[in-house]
């Protein structure tokens, strides 16, 4: 999670997000690059004496500063475009989690498992213990295997809701009557957190997400202990 003074993105925690922080790093280098080299010319341009009474036309820079910029897309779109063809495949899934945005909390399904059910509310302030982390953990955290494939389905059940964690590059919007899916990969273990990013309301920051990443024989033995 971001901590004071932290002006860059999260650490990743799956191999998507390190492809969008290459992603971001590479376009940004881009803006510098263009960013340096027209503040130069203007800059040059408040100290040169150069007068050209006789200049009507310029056809070759007007060709240069056309077709440059062209290039210089296409150095930012084909990346993009591989990325979000990245982010859309779905591969062969392990675990199945279903989320259900309400005002103001989520409701998770493990359909795989005997449909294990419950819901996931913020903690109130006065009642958060000394190392929780205020309008960020919850009552029942999600707990999924590292190291492998997870595939989410999000809805929502009044308003439009977007459940997001930074960490992992997942952000899927929950839509009333639409069911929205996408997959991910935990490569580490950890507590990730997360909130609803969409507009849905007075309170809609305060639908915190928070997963706990474990080994595989840890989630068997919470699935275990949850079906009996």
């Amino acid at each position: 999670m971001s901590t004071w003074a932290n002006l860059g993105l999260q650490d990743s925690a799956s191999p998507l997000m390190e492809q969008l922080i290459f992603f971001h790093d590479h376009a940004l280098l881009i803006l510098v690059m263009i960013t340096v080299l027209v503040g130069y010319l203007m800059f040059m341009l408040f100290f040169n004496n150069y007068v050209n009474r006789f200049l009507l036309h310029g056809q070759l820079i007007e060709m240069i500063w056309t077709i440059l910029p062209a290039i210089i897309l296409l150095f930012i779109a084909l990346p993009s475009l591989r990325l979000l063809y990245l982010l859309d495949e779905i591969n062969e899934p392990s675990v199945t989690l279903k989320s259900i945005g309400h005002q103001w909390y989520w409701s998770y399904e493990y359909s795989d498992f005997n449909n294990i059910e419950f819901d996931s509310y913020m903690i109130p302030t006065n009642e958060l213990s000394t190392d929780g982390f205020r309008l960020l953990d919850v009552d029942n955290r999600i707990v999924l295997p590292m190291n492998s494939q997870i595939r989410i389905l999000v809805t929502a059940a009044d308003v439009i809701h977007s459940w997001t964690i930074p960490a992992l590059g997942v952000k899927v919007d929950g839509t009333p009557g639409r069911l929205n899916q996408t997959n991910f990969f935990i490569n580490r273990p950890g507590l990730f957190y997360g909130q609803c990013s969409e507009i849905c309301g007075a309170n809609h920051s305060f639908m915190p997400i928070v997963i706990g990443s474990v080994p595989v024989n840890y989630f068997i033995k919470w699935i275990s202990s949850n079906n009996s």
